[in-house]
């Protein structure tokens, strides 16, 4: 894995997956500075940081920066780039900003990546969404890549940002290709960052969980704990380090499974379904679930916490901390 003592840059360090790797890396002895911008709508919570404060460099600024950008990827020994927004609807809505935020901010880090330290391995968070809707299931990393919402267009962009990166300036970047990743400090305010967390904010508060056409979509799962093993292992792996895409699957399961698992968790709630709003069916991919072969194949990761784990293990941590994170809706 990663050496003890080595330093490591995060990119929205204060979100779901960035604070949870910030914690899996001290834990494995590295130095860290964290980086986050609080944007609006993406993610960041002060309260992720609970017991940690003093242990990381932080730094509340925008990666889109240059400035910025320059002086914190100086002297990195990694470069873990979970930067940007990753709400599909808010994309359609807003898509100039999400521009920036998807592929401009990286662009500049890219930038500053080249100038002041080339050779530091750059993983960036991509998302199982630039698939589109499936041709072929389990979807590979050779399967056609047709973005179904702006979101995806600018993860894609990114992505090949990272790939042009590598092949032009021999910089060692990886675009990971994230599924529906889940677990505590996870947003869930709205359903703007994934249903699993929307899912379980209806259980606590006692709600119906609406489940869009019947809810018989089949999607994959990673365990935040899996999702944040696979980033370590692949800055650690130089064949990964080319550019590359690579799949983070995990285990199968239709939104209807996910959703009456967490009322039986929860003691209460219901499950209802509901038609589709016109604006959700049209960026609908229905069934989906990845190979994570390659990603197996070069690093030996596999998805070890199952959704029977994984969600008790979820719902406890709100439960507990639920005065942090939930509220009705925000939009």
């Amino acid at each position: 894995m990663l050496e003890m003592g080595r330093h490591a840059l995060v990119l929205g360090a204060a979100g779901f997956l960035g604070s949870n790797l910030v914690r899996r890396l001290l834990n494995d002895g590295l130095v860290v500075t964290a980086v986050d911008s609080f944007e609006r709508g993406c993610g960041g919570n002060e309260f992720n940081w609970k017991g940690i404060e003093g242990a990381v460099t932080f730094v509340h600024a925008s990666i889109g920066d240059a400035a910025v950008a320059h002086e914190v990827v100086k002297g990195k020994d990694y470069v873990f780039d979970l930067a940007g927004n990753g709400a599909h609807q808010a994309s359609m809505r807003e898509p100039v900003r999400d521009l920036e935020l998807n592929t401009g901010i990286h662009l500049t880090l890219l930038e500053a990546c080249r100038a002041q330290n080339p050779k530091a391995p750059v993983v960036f968070a991509s998302t199982r969404q630039i698939y589109g809707a499936p041709d072929y299931l389990p979807v590979d990393e050779a399967h056609p890549v047709r973005p179904p919402d702006v979101n995806g267009i600018n993860k894609l962009a990114t992505e090949q940002h990272m790939a042009l990166y590598a092949r032009v300036y021999g910089m060692r970047t990886v675009s990971m290709r994230l599924t529906n990743a889940y677990g505590p400090r996870q947003w869930i305010q709205s359903p703007a960052h994934g249903f699993i967390g929307w899912f379980l904010n209806r259980a606590l508060l006692k709600q119906p969980i609406e489940l869009f056409g019947g809810g018989e979509q089949i999607r994959d799962f990673s365990y935040v704990d899996d999702t944040i093993d696979a980033l370590v292992r692949v800055a650690a792996t130089d064949a990964c380090l080319d550019g590359r895409a690579l799949n983070v699957s995990g285990e199968r399961a239709s939104l209807i499974q996910v959703a009456e698992q967490l009322v039986k968790i929860a003691g209460a709630g219901t499950v209802v379904p509901v038609p589709f709003p016109k604006e959700r069916k049209q960026i609908d991919i229905g069934n989906y679930y990845g190979s994570s072969a390659q990603l197996e194949s070069l690093t030996g990761w596999k998805s070890s916490v199952s959704l029977h784990e994984g969600l008790p293990r979820m719902f406890d941590y709100y439960r507990t901390y639920s005065s942090h994170y939930l509220s009705e809706p925000t939009s």
